[in-house]
């Protein structure tokens, strides 16, 4: 299979994680909407939607920038139909948008709360929701995939952090409900999240990560292009780990997404026997 003529709606693709899948499928000469908020330059974050289509357009593929917050279901309606009306059609999303607040109950503001709950679980409902009846026509194998976690009701992801993680599983319950609710038109619906951190600009505004070891975006992207080879008719409802995913498709060259480091600080939500797996992995393949 390939990427070649195929439409992707990628929410908040104009840095970070959703540019990086962005440009891996520009390499196959895909159709990419980038459909997100910054159209003017951010005061502390690079990129808008129009330095990214240059990217994309560099890298091979089709660049289509859309304003669009996620936020906003007249915006969101309109950015699909655009899409499908430009491309005739759309075969794969991608619900990258989120909104993060690693703070407690208490040091979280309304404000806050609604922000991620909005863009993160509200957001990826109503996008997908646009975006299936465009999918549900695509005889090109078809797929959404959510960046979220592995579902864990587990009191240690929820006690620091509780308004977040709610957002965020919230995006992985959409993961599970849709891929059996599209089952039936053989749409593959997955979920893939980071082993460890990814070194994004967003992620310095959380706070100092001048002593965090990170990868590049780059094994996120290698790992949802992976997911879009995949026979969606058959490869669904997984919650899948970046490292772990790639390994088990026979990547072993994990020191191109951070050379020569070899200790990573382990992203939010991984568990134990995730990183036990990866463990064995890594001694029995290598790194190289």
């Amino acid at each position: 299979m390939s990427l070649q003529g195929k439409t992707l709606f990628i929410s908040g693709a104009s840095r970070g994680i959703g540019l990086a899948i962005a440009l891996r499928a520009a390499r196959e000469k895909a159709n990419i909407a980038i459909a997100a908020k910054t159209a003017t330059p951010h005061p502390t974050l690079p990129g808008t939607i129009y330095t990214a289509a240059e990217e994309i357009e560099k890298a091979g593929g089709k660049a289509f920038p859309i304003v669009c917050d996620i936020r906003e279901e007249d915006q969101v309606q309109d950015a699909i139909e655009q899409t499908a009306k430009k491309f005739g059609g759309i075969d794969i999303l991608v619900n990258n948008a989120s909104a993060i607040s690693l703070t407690d109950s208490q040091a979280t503001t309304m404000k806050k709360y609604d922000l991620m709950h909005h863009i993160n679980g509200r957001g990826t409902f109503m996008v997908s929701k646009y975006a299936i009846p465009h999918l549900i026509k695509s005889n090109k194998n078809p797929h959404i995939l959510n960046l979220s976690p592995p579902l864990s009701m587990k009191e240690q992801w929820f006690k620091n952090n509780v308004a977040y993680t709610m957002s965020k599983m919230n995006m992985s319950m959409c993961v599970l409900g849709l891929a059996g609710e599209l089952r039936r038109h053989k749409i593959g619906v997955n979920a893939l999240w980071p082993l460890t951190l990814i070194g994004t600009s967003a992620l310095k505004l959380v706070g100092d990560t001048s002593k965090m070891s990170m990868r590049s975006p780059e094994i996120m992207a290698d790992a949802a292009y992976e997911v879009f080879l995949k026979d969606g008719a058959k490869f669904s409802g997984n919650f899948l780990i970046d490292e772990l995913f790639l390994r088990q498709e026979g990547y072993t060259d994990m020191d191109q997404y951070a050379p020569g480091v070899r200790k990573f600080t382990p992203d939010f939500f991984i568990p134990d026997e995730t990183l036990k797996e990866i463990e064995e992995l890594r001694t029995k393949q290598g790194w190289n």
